[in-house]
């Protein structure tokens, strides 16, 4: 599939990685950005080996150790962690000693830290002594996944403090180590061990190629989930209504929905009614022309999916912007934005929850943006829709749990659309450079997370909102 189409060229990217171009940007100190592997089907979760380190009493070896013989990763240990190899050879993993006599041991494609046993900040030299050793070891677009446990659940301030304190180096360290490399925090709570391989499967492999900097909580399964039959075609047999998606990032959403098994309902207004009949056949999906921000359109929907027996997943994709200082700006504008960004997708959840048309073991998928998160001049409306969606997320988290639903959202930053190629050429550059990347997303590194949260085997995933931007400055 080509998700990049020739307005969408970054030039400056392909110069960059050109023989002279990068000699020219190394004597000028330009920025360098890779180009950044993204996941082909078929492929396996990681190429490459994964250096595991730990604190002390780390308590997720044993999950860890499970998880890389599932995938057929080869592993390696830090020093630091001698328990490794016993555990790891009792999963059936081959593994090694990385490193001896205080020298850095082979190239590896990630390093996974388990820091869930660190109890006070004296105890942070095992963090300092594992990364001061593997920081110049990761290749590039590589992936570094800290392990710890929610602040909020810890038994003591103390241990609070230094498991609230890895977000710090989590994202100093997505700063630091550059080449593409992906960094993330997963908060693991007490007793949901269980749930936290769809997340790693996501962070380790290329699908995550413009996600870093995230802190990630994974708690207790909601509803009805579970490891699918099959890990290439986590949607098969699932129904799943993308909303928006004639064109760019919609229909990037659809794509990667089909790609992995789902029935996908492709939903858009009526006067898109051509792209969306092209994206619908394309993945072999259905198109349904529907003004969602119409007062009848709950209800439609609702009709539509018990007539279908149920929908699976609902991502909340559609948006539109109405640019204007809020002192130029009429009233009908923040009205028409808000309305749509927000208030519909609010009436649309309440409707198809409340009248089971959202099965148990559902997901809702909601789009929020960076600028709801930073706030953005001349977007007074779109930020406060967008800021909306991370609170309506965050509060119906607990709410949709009780029947069986999670609800999570992506925030993109500078994502390569039609709409930011008719950006101008000064502010679509700095769109482009200002992140850890120093390049714009693909729409479907958005689809790509999105389908991430909708995986049956995420039910431990609910109420988090996570950046698709490369860690963008704006909100850093």
């Amino acid at each position: 599939m080509a998700y990049r189409t020739p307005n969408m060229t970054d030039s400056y990217l392909d110069f960059a990685n050109s023989a002279i171009g990068a000699r020219l940007a190394d004597t000028l100190g330009l920025p360098k950005p890779l180009k950044l592997e993204r996941y082909k089907a078929g492929q396996p979760v990681i190429k490459g080996s994964v250096l595991v380190g730990g604190g002390t009493d780390a308590r997720l070896l044993e999950v860890l150790a499970s998880f890389f013989h599932a995938i057929g990763a080869q592993t390696v240990a830090h020093p630091q962690l001698p328990q490794w190899t016993p555990i790891a050879n009792k999963a059936g993993l081959m593994t090694g000693r990385w490193g001896s006599e205080g020298k850095a041991g082979e190239k590896v494609k990630a390093l996974v830290f388990d820091a869930t046993g660190l109890t006070d900040s004296t105890q942070s030299d095992a963090l300092y002594q594992f990364f001061h050793d593997a920081a110049r070891s990761v290749l590039p677009c590589g992936r570094v996944v800290i392990l710890g446990r929610p602040p909020e659940g810890c038994a003591s301030p103390r241990q609070a403090t230094i498991q609230r304190a890895l977000e710090g180096l989590s994202r100093s360290l997505a700063k630091e180590l550059k080449k593409a490399i992906g960094v993330q925090l997963v908060y693991v709570a007490e007793g949901a061990e269980d749930q936290l391989e769809s997340t790693l499967r996501f962070l380790l492999s290329p699908r995550s190629a413009y996600v870093s900097a995230q802190v990630i909580r994974v708690g207790k399964p909601v509803g009805a989930g579970g490891a699918p039959a099959d890990w290439a075609a986590p949607l098969a047999g699932k129904k799943v209504l993308v909303t928006g998606a004639s064109r760019g990032i919609g229909a990037s959403i659809a794509e990667v929905m089909a790609r992995d098994g789902a029935s996908v309902i492709c939903l858009d207004v009526p006067q898109a009614q051509e792209g969306l009949d092209a994206v619908a056949a394309k993945i072999g999906g259905r198109a349904m022309a529907l003004d969602i921000g119409s007062p009848e359109a709950p209800q439609t929907l609702v009709d539509a999916a018990l007539a279908d027996g149920g929908w699976d997943v609902i991502v909340h994709n559609a948006g539109i912007t109405r640019d204007k200082t809020i002192a130029n700006m009429k009233e009908h504008l923040w009205q028409m934005v808000v309305n749509v960004n927000l208030s519909t997708q609010e009436r649309i959840n309440e409707a198809l929850v409340e009248s089971g048309a959202l099965k148990d073991g559902g997901r809702i998928v909601c789009v929020s943006s960076i600028s709801g998160i930073a706030g953005n001049m001349g977007q007074t409306n779109y930020a406060l829709s967008k800021a909306g969606v991370v609170g309506m997320v965050q509060s119906n988290a607990p709410v949709f749990a009780k029947q069986g639903i999670t609800i999570n959202a992506v925030a993109p930053g500078f994502i390569e659309t039609a709409m930011t190629a008719a950006i101008p050429f000064a502010i679509r550059e700095a769109g482009r450079r200002m992140n850890s990347m120093s390049q714009g997303g693909l729409p479907v590194d958005v689809a790509e997370a999105i389908g991430w949260f909708a995986s049956p085997a995420s039910a431990g995933i609910t109420g988090n909102v996570v950046r698709v931007c490369g860690q963008s400055i704006m909100g850093a």
